[in-house]
């Protein structure tokens, strides 16, 4: 085994930007596995590449010792699984099909070869993302495969943020990445099978799904609230920085954020009280305002039929605050403000799955859209008063959408 050795499936942004950056700053090798020639390409030629801090204190970070192979040469992506000490995997979770075969050849190379568990570390923003992997390496595994024994699923709260780059940009220079300077990775300090790695920036944690949970209903949820509350009260606003100074707007998103805090301190009082949830959401706000990353609400907020689904930021924190007895309803009126998401990129097109949501799944109305997008169609309490809530949310966003003097202070208060 290489102890040196870290490979990274999927060289995007937050893969490039942080995963990679960090394990190199730990001293590892990295070897990035993906399916993009071009980024391969120059990964092989530079060995380097520069990730570009966009911050109150802007830097430069060149982060070497890099090079790439092909993911769809699985032979070669599984040789490079085979022997390295620990890997990471950035691809998004509609793509992990792509890579279970890959890495489930892999284990089986290890396991053949008398080599310790290999340790992945998920950084796929989803939640039971390790009883995900663990379904879906089974499926491509024999039977009576070691998988509890030859793998640690290391579940990971991805806080960093990085902007949508334009193409000018990306065109100067395809290993070229902009992000903003926090660079923690929190990971469940329970799912290493081996010894947790001593890299600056790892932050393991002993109750994983306290921190998922508050990264998704926070974090998460902030920036749908930027984003939706947004576009609805003045479609021409473009950057996060923008809705969270906004003299209305700004209040709103704090207030909606805190909902979740509340409702968190309930589910976890071992893991978060009044004082570090608030100061958990104020260092949000202030790097939500960080005009230097250029962040964008269309990418905060594109794709609102995943981001309205069952599990996720919106409708999921809806659920949380319901359970743990508080009433959202600025998550709400969220909700009801996302089915309205029309934003648009630089060339003034709107991300393909919304664009199909708006011509589609919105015109068949808000009951249809909780039902197919939002997966509230089940009969329990929570259920019935999620969709209550979601029902006077639209009303109310109807209404002052509607008005000739619409009043958006008693909206949005």
């Amino acid at each position: 085994m290489d102890k040196n050795k870290f490979v990274q499936i999927g060289a995007g942004n937050i893969g490039r930007s942080f995963v990679g950056q960090l394990f190199a700053r730990g001293g590892f090798e990295i070897v990035f596995i993906d399916v993009v020639p071009a980024i391969i390409g120059a990964l092989n030629q530079q060995r380097k590449y520069r990730v570009e801090i966009k911050d109150r204190a802007p830097a430069s970070i060149w982060v070497k010792g890099v090079r790439g192979v092909n993911g769809r040469e699985r032979e070669a992506a599984a040789a490079e699984l085979g022997d390295c000490r620990l890997c990471a995997s950035a691809v998004g979770p509609a793509a992990l099909p792509a890579i279970f075969p890959t890495i489930a050849l892999a284990l089986q190379k290890r396991v053949e070869n008398g080599q310790p568990p290999l340790d992945i570390i998920i950084c796929e923003n989803m939640r039971d993302a390790a009883a995900a992997f663990r379904e879906g390496l089974q499926e491509h595994l024999p039977a009576d495969f070691p998988l509890a024994q030859s793998v640690g699923l290391v579940e990971t709260s991805i806080g960093k943020m990085v902007p949508i780059m334009s193409q000018a940009d990306r065109a100067r220079d395809p290993l070229l990445v902009f992000a903003e300077a926090y660079n923690t990775l929190i990971c469940d300090a329970r799912g290493f099978r081996n010894e947790i790695p001593d890299v600056a920036g790892l932050d393991p944690k002993q109750n994983m799904k306290a921190y998922v949970d508050r990264k998704l209903f926070i974090h998460n949820l902030g920036h749908g609230l930027c984003a939706y509350l947004g576009h609805v009260h003045e479609p021409a606003l473009k950057y996060t920085y923008e809705a969270v100074e906004h003299e209305l707007l700004g209040p709103a998103i704090r207030a909606g954020m805190w909902e979740s805090a509340q409702a968190l301190i309930s589910q976890y009082p071992d893991e978060f009280d009044e004082t570090n949830q608030a100061e958990h959401v104020d260092d949000l706000l202030s790097r939500f305002a960080n005009c230097a990353l250029g962040d964008t609400l269309y990418r905060v907020g594109r794709d609102v039929p995943r981001k309205l689904s069952r599990e996720d930021r919106v409708t999921g924190a809806i659920v949380c605050d319901l359970t743990n007895g508080i009433e959202p309803r600025m998550t709400s009126l969220c909700a009801a403000a996302g089915m309205r998401f029309r934003a648009t990129d630089e060339s003034g097109k709107m991300y393909g799955p919304d664009n199909e949501f708006a011509r589609k799944v919105w015109p068949q109305g808000v009951e249809m859209v909780m039902e197919q997008v939002c997966g509230l169609s089940g009969e329990a309490e929570t259920e019935r008063a999620a969709r209550d809530w979601i029902r006077q949310a639209d009303a109310r966003l109807h209404e002052v959408m509607m008005s000739a003097m619409p009043d958006w202070e008693q909206v949005l208060n």
